[in-house]
């Protein structure tokens, strides 16, 4: 029993010691190979000076919307760490999916930025749900602002089955707690930003706040957080995210800012298209493609646009480059200390038979004539509804949306015809049903769970 006790002790030490060295190595890797050469990039000429050197820590960087943030912000003179385990990447490897875009490694992305714009961006590879390594990534980075993308962010991958229920639970809600703990214990004047999603509120056939609703009942009038009605398990995970922050906030006097995002389109921002290099991903099929990117690539291809059940189902939508710019707007105006805002991060609102109708009139500018047909609705959610979401809070802050128009329509869709050899068609029909999720582990795509 000593030795064995022994050797767990031992063990435990070299865990430790590598979880350091890791952060180290990766570190000053990625740093000595980013400082060769420093040409001005477009984006770098914009606003260079306006992070001012601001320690931001990006979990989640290698992601659709962390990596563009994280390119946006090293361009506008943020010091910029991108904490990542790498995982999104492992998700198309279990389904066999991939990217409509060639996505090149983590480490020839940070390279590659750093040698087009001379500015380093630090990567630490690891996972927070390791407390231990989170812990060193923060006394190794200090950071002044952490951007918490770092989950698994599908909904339909989180019902393919009940182990990616459980994993989206555990890896949304611990990692979250941890980011929580490790500014409580190594920045408490760090700003915690955390990406939410607008599919917390469900479809009330009320309008919804941002955040918090004034009630009055009884005689008796309070303010309180609105109220939550997630539609999966991810959407589950996410509201429990807003409890643990909204009671961390409070009790360990944290300043954390919960954007709760809409469904975002798009590819394009001013950093991702210096280089073919920094392209971000595009994903296409049922489990990780959102609905209007998906739409884009079905009639690039050739395949019909997918509407699921009647396609009344109304949701906000926003272009990836409000995206960065809705980070950015956080970042340089932070919350309080012990409080919790929310912002509703949306610029537009869209049925998906809005979405089908307006790629439909745009298509035929890139000569395209796409069909519509109505498939059954793998998911459990109303399909007609009331949807009236407010979004004033960043508008307030200065935020400057990019609208949905033809010519956005019209440069994914040439996106689209660009890379379309890379579709798997067999990717785009749902294949993940909520009524028929199960303990039966699913080991593809376009498997039925």
């Amino acid at each position: 029993r000593d030795i064995n006790m022994a050797a767990s002790s031992a063990s435990s030490s070299m865990m430790k010691t590598s979880r350091r060295a890791l952060v180290r190595r990766t570190r000053s890797h990625v740093t000595t190979r980013c400082a060769t050469t420093a040409p001005a990039s477009p984006a770098t000429l914009s606003a260079k000076n306006e992070g001012k050197g601001k320690r931001v820590m990006i979990v989640g960087g290698d992601g659709y919307c962390g990596w563009a943030t994280s390119l946006h912000l090293s361009a506008r003179g943020y010091k910029v760490a991108i904490v990542d385990n790498l995982c999104r990447r492992s998700f198309d490897d279990q389904l066999g999916l991939n990217s409509l875009t060639p996505i090149v490694g983590i480490h020839e992305r940070v390279r590659t930025w750093g040698e087009l714009t001379g500015n380093d961006i630090e990567l630490m590879v690891g996972d927070v749900t390791d407390y231990e390594f989170l812990g060193e990534s923060f006394k190794s980075f200090e950071p002044e602002a952490i951007v918490h993308f770092g989950e698994q962010r599908s909904a339909p991958y989180s019902m393919l089955d009940r182990s990616r229920a459980v994993f989206t639970q555990y890896n949304n809600v611990i990692g979250t707690i941890n980011c929580l703990y490790a500014i409580k214990e190594f920045a408490p004047d760090c700003h915690l930003v955390k990406l939410g999603t607008m599919g917390e509120y469900g479809t009330p056939n009320i309008d919804i706040e941002e955040g918090y609703i004034t009630i009055e009942h009884n005689g008796r009038t309070d303010t309180l957080p609105y109220p939550k009605q997630g539609g999966s398990f991810y959407h589950l995970s996410k509201v429990h995210d807003s409890h643990n922050i909204h009671f961390a906030a409070k009790a360990w006097n944290i300043a954390c800012t919960d954007l709760n995002q809409g469904v975002v389109y798009g590819i394009s921002t001013e950093e991702t298209m210096i280089d073919e290099r920094l392209i971000n991903r595009l994903d296409y099929d049922s489990v990780f493609g959102t609905a209007l990117n998906r739409f884009v690539i079905q009639a690039a291809v050739g395949h019909p646009m997918t509407v699921y059940g009647k396609g009344g189902q109304t949701r906000g939508f926003l272009d990836i480059r409000d995206t960065v710019q809705c980070l950015q707007i956080a970042i340089d105006n932070p919350a309080s200390k012990g409080e919790m805002r929310v912002f509703n991060q949306f610029t537009e609102q869209f049925s998906v038979n809005e979405l089908a109708e307006i790629i439909t009139k745009a298509a035929p500018k890139v000569g395209l004539s796409p069909e519509v047909i109505n498939v059954p609705n793998p998911r459990t959610e109303l399909e007609e509804h009331y949807y009236n979401a407010k979004n004033t809070n960043l508008k307030d802050l200065g935020m400057q949306p990019h609208l949905l128009g033809d010519n956005i329509i019209e440069t994914l869709l040439q996106y689209a015809v660009q890379y379309k050899d890379r579709c798997d068609k067999t990717l785009i029909m749902p294949s993940v049903s909520w009524k028929e999720s199960g303990s039966k582990v699913v080991t593809h795509g376009n498997v039925k769970a």
